[in-house]
């Protein structure tokens, strides 16, 4: 394409702005392609994402969103065979998900959701990627799935508190859609940091993987990483046996499917060795047969 690939907001272009076409939005340089719904590459990232009615697997809730990804389909925009993560489109939305690059989202009139335009396309504002992870759609083939979180700066507190909220991982808070009046009632779960405490004790912040820990001032640090994501659509829940100790490092790599564990409670993926088990630590199976099953294991 003959225009750079810009990230961020753009001038011209303010939430909750009509479009009548693509045309326009590509004109303002909000997405550079008038057809495909994604707009980046695997190198840079992806900018841009338009929502429109493409793929009846994705799930808009306002403020968050579960976005498919590309390919897979014929040319009556059927899903016929597995969506890879090899694909151009789908490797753009993983950079900016590793970069921390924000995308910028348009709805059109034709995408099925109460947040979509009558007509036309709305600019929605940024949101960030947070998860990437496999799924099967309601056609039966794999799908390459994207969570996307409203990282923008216009709405207003009562919003921004909803966003912090929708964070935690409450599955029953998990209504995002955008307020229309200034008052409101939000009810949530807090986690319970006791868990994550819990577990770090019973390894003394060691790490599960590599067992090393990291020396901080007044103690060392570690992190509760759970095994079956909480919050919608994975409905994890936050307790001892889904949850695992482990340094930043292993984290993410865990968290983004780097590394796995099998039944047998072995570390696979870039890492092969035995996961190091406390007596007092039971883990749920089924939770290590959820994340394998996600990240393609």
């Amino acid at each position: 394409m003959s225009k750079p690939l810009l990230f961020g907001e753009i001038p011209g272009i303010n939430e909750g702005d009509i479009f009548e076409s693509r045309n326009e939005i590509k004109n303002l340089g909000g997405h550079r392609n008038t057809q495909k719904g994604i707009d980046g590459n695997r190198h840079e990232g992806a900018a841009a994402i338009v929502l429109s009615g493409g793929y009846k697997d994705d799930v808009d809730q306002g403020l968050e969103i579960l976005y498919t990804g590309s390919g897979g389909r014929n040319d009556k925009k059927v899903l016929i065979k597995d969506q890879t993560w090899d694909n151009n489109d789908n490797a753009s939305l993983v950079s900016s998900m590793n970069l921390g690059k924000p995308i910028r989202v348009f709805r059109g009139a034709k995408h099925n959701s109460e947040f979509s335009p009558k007509i036309g396309y709305q600019y929605a504002g940024l949101y960030s990627i947070v998860e990437a992870f496999e799924d099967i759609g309601e056609n039966g083939f794999k799908i390459c799935r994207f969570k996307l979180i409203y990282s923008g700066t216009t709405r207003s507190k009562i919003n921004s508190l909803f966003l912090f909220e929708s964070q935690l991982g409450d599955n029953n808070f998990y209504n995002s859609k955008v307020p229309t009046r200034t008052e409101t009632t939000i009810l949530r779960i807090v986690r319970d940091s006791k868990i994550g405490n819990r577990v770090k004790q019973l390894y003394s912040n060691f790490c599960q993987v590599c067992n090393e820990r990291i020396k901080v001032k007044n103690g060392y640090y570690a992190e509760g990483a759970h095994i079956r994501p909480l919050g919608i659509p994975h409905h994890g829940l936050d307790s001892l046996d889904n949850i695992l100790c482990l340094c930043p490092n292993h984290h993410i790599m865990f968290d983004r499917g780097t590394i796995s564990i099998s039944p047998e409670f072995n570390i696979i993926g870039e890492i092969n060795s035995p996961l190091t088990i406390n007596s007092d630590h039971i883990i749920n199976i089924e939770n290590l047969h959820y994340h394998n099953k996600i990240h393609g294991f």
